[in-house]
Formats: C-alpha cells, structure tokens, sequence
C-alpha cells in the first residue's frame, strides 16, 4: 500500500489534488481541512494516503496529519459509510469536533454536515464512541517522535485493536522497570493472553 507521498503539486481543485513525485503524477483527494493547509501549486507537499480498491478504480486518499488518516479509516469501518462519506465528514468538521460530536451524542452538529442524516448520525455515534476512546485518552494515541516506550507501546496495542484503557491497564501489569517497547509489547499481549 501506498503511505505518503512527497512531491511538487502539479494541480489542485478540491478536493482533487495531482502530486509529481519524480516525475510520476499521483492523483489524489483529500478532505478541506488538508487542503487549507496546502502550499502553493508548485511547491513540495509531504501527504499521508489512504488507498481504496474498487471493481471500476484505485483512489488514493491524502491527509496533512495522522489524525486524520486514521479517522478517515476508522470511519470506513462503520456501516454505510464509504470514502465518499467519510471525505465530507473531514471537510465538514475537524477530527477534534467530530470527537466531541461522538462523546457527547451531538447529532445535530453531525447532520449538519452536507450528505449525514439523522441514521446515519446516530450510527456512527454508536459506533465510533469505541474505536475513539475516552475523550482523556484519545490524544494519548497520537505518539510523538521520540516518545517513551511507554507511550509507543501504548500506541501500538491501541493500533492492535485494544480499547485505550485496556491498553493502559495491560501495560501496568508488564510491572514496572525499564524495558524496551517490543518488550512492553510482549509482557501486555502474555497478560493479555493469560486472561
């Protein structure tokens, strides 16, 4: 799969983008809130992607932050909603004021968004309240460079599938000292697996 990008724009009109990479064109889209921040065609971008395999076409998604890329995927993940959706969501809020939107049942603010009715409001609501977190958590999982191993170890079983708070508590019972992130990894997914 294809992760990022980084190259010259070649063209741009939302929420289509062309980036040359080396001389090859990547055509991509991308939601509003990567394209308010996009230089000037001409100028080199770095985009992380997302790419959708269908029967008729292979469409390659960009994203300025890993926020959204991962909100973009865990949005495909719900019921009914394709890239499509999930693109106009990211265009129509932040990652941050969808968060909000899901941890306090916010619908309307939700069927605000061109293309989201009432059902499908209330769906991902109910369905992205888990893969989120806990809004005291949820800016946990983004690992800055350089971070503990704890941290890292935390953001890799959040990546595995493990809830936040799971993961903090499998965590606390590799015990304590210092180990390595691929040794925190191991001793929670051991207590993990003892359960």
């Amino acid at each position: 799969m294809i992760g990022s990008l980084q190259g010259r724009i070649s063209h741009k009109l939302p929420p289509q983008l062309m980036i040359d990479v080396s001389g090859v064109g990547y055509e991509l889209e991308a939601p509003m809130s990567t394209f308010f921040h996009l230089p000037a065609v001409g100028q080199e971008v770095r985009l992380l992607t997302h790419l959708v395999v269908r029967e008729d076409a292979h469409v390659l998604y960009g994203f300025g932050t890993d926020d959204e890329r991962r909100l973009f995927r865990n949005l495909l993940k719900v019921s009914g909603v394709g890239p499509k959706m999930a693109l106009a969501l990211l265009s129509g809020i932040s990652v941050e004021g969808f968060a909000h939107c899901v941890h306090n049942n916010d619908v309307a603010a939700l069927i605000k968004v061109p293309g989201i009715g009432r059902k499908t409001a209330e769906r991902l609501i109910i369905e992205m309240r888990d893969r989120l977190g806990s809004p005291e958590t949820q800016g946990a999982v983004v690992i800055p460079v350089g971070a503990s191993a704890e941290s890292e170890a935390f953001g890799a079983l959040v990546a595995l599938g493990y809830k936040p708070t799971e993961a903090t508590r499998l965590l606390k019972s590799a015990g304590p000292g210092t180990h390595s992130t691929e040794d925190l990894i191991r001793k929670a997914l051991q207590s993990a697996a003892k359960e």
